[in-house]
């Protein structure tokens, strides 16, 4: 058995030159942010998503929803032929839900785990043969990032179906984390507090006062402002990044600090 080699750094700003990534649900919001930061980096960069109109500029645009096994599997072969090979992924593909276990059906229940959960799964395991070969090419270099959440690790009101979904994926996190570990793959996750992204301007343009909730989901954050979509994928970026080549099993806040700091009421 040889030992693993470690990286070699790289230029500074173009840490991700040689290598290929593919995000999933990046073509809007946190996606889009992470697939735009890893093309500047230098990596060559694949967006899967149902809609790709809003894919970056610069990456290779492959259209799937991952709720289809088959459709995933054509959209990362396609994704790895064209950048060949993949080195990176980050699933980010995911939706929201809202309500206590007492406001959504069983069959919402479905859908959120299907997208939220299962999402991450089918393209894990479309990504890992071309991911283990990108392993052996750049050794420290091969990663899955997941999208978790806040939700995943502090009890949010109202969202009981999506913190689920997200407890789940960290959970997913670690499981495949050991075990993917000796074959040179690393899997990490991000856990963003409330996001400045579309989907949370979406629901503020459902309430009775749209600038009273933003004001309300500011101060939940002791930051007092939302976390940017750039702010996330900074983060994103870390944990696949050959600088964080002994990262792994690791879950990243990026919550203005809502997971570890309790604050005293402002006088």
């Amino acid at each position: 058995m040889t030992t693993p080699r470690t990286p070699e750094p790289a230029a500074p700003g173009q840490d991700f030159a040689g290598l290929t990534a593919l995000v999933t649900g990046g073509a809007s919001g946190i996606g889009a942010a992470v697939a735009t930061l890893l093309t500047a980096r230098g990596a060559r960069v694949a967006v899967l998503d149902r809609d790709t109109e809003g894919a970056p500029d610069g990456t290779y645009p492959v259209t799937a929803d991952v709720t289809s096994d088959q459709a995933v599997r054509a959209a990362v072969g396609e994704a790895a032929g064209e950048l060949g090979g993949l080195h990176i992924l980050v699933s980010n593909a995911g939706i929201g839900a809202i309500g206590t276990v007492e406001d959504n059906p069983d069959d919402e229940w479905r859908r959120v785990f299907d997208i939220n959960v299962l999402g991450m799964v089918r393209t894990a395991r479309a990504a890992l043969p071309y991911l283990r070969e990108g392993a052996a090419d750049r050794p420290g270099c091969a990663s899955i990032t997941h999208t978790c959440s806040i939700a995943a690790t502090a009890g949010l009101p109202q969202r009981a179906l999506y913190s689920a979904s997200k407890g789940a994926v960290l959970s997913l996190t670690l499981a495949m984390a050991a075990d993917h570990v000796r074959e040179g793959v690393r899997v990490n996750c991000v856990n963003p507090g409330t996001a400045d992204t579309p989907w949370i301007g979406r629901l503020l343009d459902q309430a009775e006062d749209p600038a009273l909730e933003r004001a309300a989901l500011n101060a939940r954050q002791p930051l007092g402002r939302l976390v940017s979509a750039d702010e996330v994928a900074a983060a994103v970026a870390y944990l696949a990044s050959p600088a964080a080549a002994s990262v792994t099993g690791a879950s990243l806040a990026v919550d203005g600090g809502m997971q570890g700091l309790r604050l005293r009421p402002a006088n």
